[in-house]
């Protein structure tokens, strides 16, 4: 399921699901997961399930925001187990990495895991990585917008971007369901009765 800000996986298997639903695949595609990476399990998830898909991501957060296991920064104190993430590229400036952007994921901006004085305040951070309809015209024209949910629409989305055309997080919430249900019944598959059915 999940464990704090670690790892997330079947929301990844999910969120990939509902990618190669919508555009037929993951290899090749531009994936640019927006907000607070440091304390998204969902985002690691994804960024090892899309990286191994063969898609490009990007991450784009504030640099208190990003996790010290990112290629370009060497492991902080405080974290025992330093494991590395897959190579991604890292962009601070939201309309650049937007540009030519095939899906592009909202992350929450998690303060009630975060130490105080990562942001200046919540407007700053909504001015610089709110992924707002403007913005959003900076991806490509087919682009998916995800979000794996609670949002805090106005801070970290838009609501006409939350809502809006190229938003397909009703169904990445629909898709949940059924992901983990197949998963569950697999699960299930593996176990014998005491008869060794």
């Amino acid at each position: 399921a999940g464990d704090g800000s670690h790892a997330h996986p079947t929301q990844a298997l999910l969120d990939l699901y509902t990618i190669k639903g919508k555009l037929g695949g993951v290899r090749g595609l531009k994936v640019v997961l927006i907000g607070d990476i440091l304390y998204s399990r969902v985002a690691r998830s994804n960024i090892w399930g899309l990286t191994k898909m063969g898609a490009q991501v990007v991450l784009c957060a504030p640099p208190t925001l990003l996790p010290a296991m990112t290629p370009t920064q060497e492991p902080s104190e405080g974290y025992s187990s330093y494991q590395p993430l897959p190579q991604v590229a890292i962009e601070r400036d939201l309309d650049k990495a937007l540009q030519g952007a095939d899906v592009v994921m909202a992350l929450r901006l998690q303060q009630e895991r975060q130490q105080g004085g990562l942001i200046p305040s919540l407007r700053e951070y909504s001015r610089l990585y709110q992924l707002d309809s403007r913005r959003l015209a900076l991806a490509k024209p087919s682009v998916l917008v995800l979000h794996p949910g609670p949002m805090n629409e106005g801070v970290e989305i838009a609501p006409e971007v939350a809502h809006g055309a190229q938003s397909v997080i009703e169904e990445q919430v629909a898709n949940g369901v059924a992901v983990r249900m197949a998963l569950l019944y697999l699960l299930t598959l593996g176990r014998k009765d005491e008869k060794g059915r």
